[in-house]
């Protein structure tokens, strides 16, 4: 079988790792489907999809105290009833566009040359970003005033592009808009619930003649490395990013980029 056991466990990791880090889940998948032969069965793009749902799990079983406050207080709490608003009015831009451009979307941007570009410069815009002296105004997620939420969900759907990062694009945004790092983190966590659950029915309902029997295992064995590697992220990265910024994060992009870059030129 050429998508196996191995493959799975590796894409499931990446997945996991960079689904909520400011580094592009999906432009590293695609390098790695390109430069490692992970493409090489029509079921591995399926795959790919199926995966995302681990690290949504993830997201819901870290916040899930918080998160079932909210869904209580829905019909009686202002504050919770604002927030839900404002989570749906970030997540209607990406939805709207990535609904009527998913062809687009997949057939002109996801492609090694512009992963490898926008891995560089959004690299660069982290490390601009890092260096300027914002005074944060919002130190939590879950009261930022609406227009900031709808500022937001315009900047994900620049996430459209394989390389840019949904998690990177939203909590830059959210910085300059006023909030500190990590209640920006918090929110990029909040918003990819409804984000990514949407893009993987939606794929899903593209793809579901590539799911069988045979590949339960596969997906079984990458939906429980995305899970756990999302864990540790969404766990960690909070804490990191306040202390320490995004340069990290940056260099790696940049690092990642060049190289495939080299890659690509040399006609790999």
């Amino acid at each position: 079988m050429s998508f196996d056991l191995f493959k799975a466990f590796i894409l499931g990791i990446v997945e996991g790792l960079t689904e909520f880090l400011p580094v592009s889940s999906t432009g590293h998948l695609l390098l790695l489907e390109r430069f490692f032969g992970f493409d090489d069965d029509a079921f591995g793009k399926t795959f790919v999809v199926l995966i995302q749902l681990g690290a949504i799990l993830a997201i819901l079983s870290v916040y899930f105290a918080k998160l079932w406050r909210i869904a209580l207080g829905m019909f009686s709490d202002p504050a919770a009833q604002r927030f839900v608003i404002g989570v749906l009015i970030a997540f209607l831009p990406a939805a709207i566009i990535g609904a009527i451009a998913h062809s687009f979307i997949k057939e002109v941007l996801f492609n090694p040359w512009v992963v490898c570009f926008t891995l560089i410069a959004g690299g660069a815009v982290l490390l601009w970003v890092d260096q300027q002296d914002l005074r944060p105004r919002f130190h939590d997620a879950t009261s930022f005033p609406l227009p900031m939420y709808l500022g937001i969900g315009l900047a994900q759907c620049l996430a459209m592009i394989p390389g840019v990062s949904r998690s990177g694009a939203t909590i830059v945004s959210a910085m300059l808009f006023g909030s500190d790092k990590r209640a920006a983190a918090e929110f990029s966590f909040f918003l990819a619930i409804p984000t990514m659950t949407g893009a993987f029915a939606y794929d899903l309902y593209k793809n579901h003649g590539q799911m069988t029997a045979n590949n339960t295992l596969l997906v079984a064995v990458g939906f429980v490395t995305s899970f756990v590697a999302a864990i540790i992220v969404v766990k960690t990265l909070l804490d990191y990013v306040s202390r320490s910024g995004f340069a990290l994060f940056a260099w790696w992009r940049v690092i990642v980029g060049t190289l495939g870059l080299i890659g690509l030129a040399l006609g790999k």
